[in-house]
């Protein structure tokens, strides 16, 4: 059996292995007897939460089963954002905080997310101790678990506890009034708490893609899909528009004329608010290695160093704790505040935002984008049937270089597979559009031809 935790957890199709009902049982009481070897004296408590996909009861109900076998006591929020577990394990506190969720994946993906009671993921040792117990396991006959036919009040009161916690500290003093939003829910976690957070904090909120059904979370819409949030932005001619994904755990942003904010130009944004305020501790923001090169020399001309790290918020978050640096985030728009939240949270992004949009003489969104230059990028997937290193095809490898030398300093590439799906990426930044297109799809076809999957 392989490595079965990937940067985000453990992820698959749902129903099959690992994420069929056995081996997730089998999850739920490894973490509980593993638990319960660092807290002998009481019974482990562990809060768990789902996104809206069909599958998301069943598979939570199988991991409860199994964790209370072992031991444990557990506590469900229900639907709820990955973050608003990470919160409840924090302050309930908890031994554990699961989330049941594939995040920006389709519906028929799933996933096990671990957090610790501080908000970080779940240390390596663990997982690769659960591991070794799931493979124990794996010719265990299957065992239906059937799912509550309905969410009890305990997770009502979970999923408000978060909800007070984003309302009243997150966003004390910050008034909405007179803004009109729209927010795109990517039928997911978010469909209820993000257009209650937001009405309750004063806005008018036009909520879209926020009727899950179970099969249509990110489907054509949240923050893989930014166009139909752009259309509906300008339709309403409202203030701003937010996309969240699956699990709301980042948030992306549309200006008031239509333009696409991406993580980096809201890392931006907000890295030039708070160092103006002094907040923007050691005077850097940590990135990742997918962040546009125009990021970089825009920080710089503010005086704000740009650290990039490998991609994956655990990486940014591990460089932020070790620095004590004040803000994070990928591309994508997984953003982290240490000072708030270990845990990247869409709906605290988007927060932080319009406290920035106030704060500085309420500014509009395109304003506080202003000065960030973008280099064209692009982006190129190859679906692969293994992750060899690159460095030992030496087509692909003679390739890489000659690219590099070519772009010399007007660019950049960069080349890595998918911490959870069977894809190979090949990133390139330059001056030219036309040029790095060329680069990108020659070195893709490469790759391909190496180990391409049919």
């Amino acid at each position: 059996m392989g490595k079965l935790f990937g940067t985000d957890g453990i992820r698959g199709h749902a129903g099959e292995f690992p994420l069929d009902e056995t081996t997730v049982r089998v999850l739920g009481s490894s973490l509980a007897a593993h638990l319960h070897q660092q807290r002998a004296d009481r019974a482990p408590l562990i809060v768990i939460g789902r996104d809206t996909r069909e599958s998301g009861a069943w598979i939570e109900q199988a991991f409860i089963e199994g964790a209370r076998d072992a031991g444990a006591e557990c506590k469900s929020a229900g639907v709820i954002t990955t973050p608003g577990v990470a919160f409840l394990a924090r302050t309930l506190p908890a031994d554990a905080g699961v989330v049941i969720s594939a995040s920006h994946n389709p519906y028929q993906d799933n996933g096990v997310k671990i957090f610790s009671p501080s908000g970080k993921k779940l240390e390596d040792s663990i997982e690769r101790m659960i591991e070794a117990d799931i493979n124990r396991a794996k010719d265990r006959p299957d065992v239906r678990s059937e799912p509550p036919a309905t969410e009890g009040s305990e997770a009502n009161q979970l999923r408000a506890r978060y909800l007070d916690f984003l309302v009243d500290e997150i966003a004390q003093g910050l008034s909405l009034n007179n803004l009109t939003m729209v927010i795109d829910c990517a039928n997911g976690a978010a469909s209820t708490i993000a257009p209650e957070l937001f009405t309750r904090l004063g806005a008018s909120v036009i909520a879209i893609n926020n009727q899950p059904d179970g099969r249509n979370i990110n489907l054509d819409c949240g923050s893989l899909h930014i166009e139909g949030l752009q259309q509906r932005v300008l339709a309403e001619r409202a203030d701003l528009g937010v996309a969240f994904d699956g699990d709301a755990d980042r948030a992306l942003f549309v200006d008031a004329k239509g333009n696409f904010i991406d993580g980096d130009a809201t890392m931006w944004a907000l890295a030039k608010h708070l160092n103006a305020q002094g907040l923007l501790k050691h005077g850097m923001v940590v990135a990742t290695v997918m962040s546009n090169i125009g990021l970089e020399i825009a920080l710089r001309s503010q005086g704000v160093e740009m650290v990039r790290k490998d991609v994956g918020d655990k990486y940014v978050l591990e460089e932020l704790l070790t620095s004590g640096a004040t803000l994070g985030g990928e591309q994508s728009g997984h953003l982290i505040f240490p000072d708030l939240s270990l845990a990247g949270d869409g709906l605290i992004t988007t927060l932080c935002l319009l406290r920035a949009m106030a704060d500085e003489g309420n500014k509009n969104l395109h304003e506080l984008t202003e000065g960030f230059d973008r280099y064209p990028q692009i982006l190129v997937n190859i679906r692969v049937t293994e992750k060899k290193p690159f460095d030992e095809m030496e087509r692909v490898r003679i390739m890489a270089r000659e690219i590099e030398a070519e772009l010399g300093d007007r660019g950049r590439l960069l080349l890595r597979y998918s911490g959870t799906e069977s894809l190979a990426r090949v990133m390139i930044e330059g001056q030219n559009q036309n040029e790095i297109e060329a680069y990108a799809n020659r070195l893709a076809a490469a790759i391909k031809d190496e180990i391409g999957s049919t």
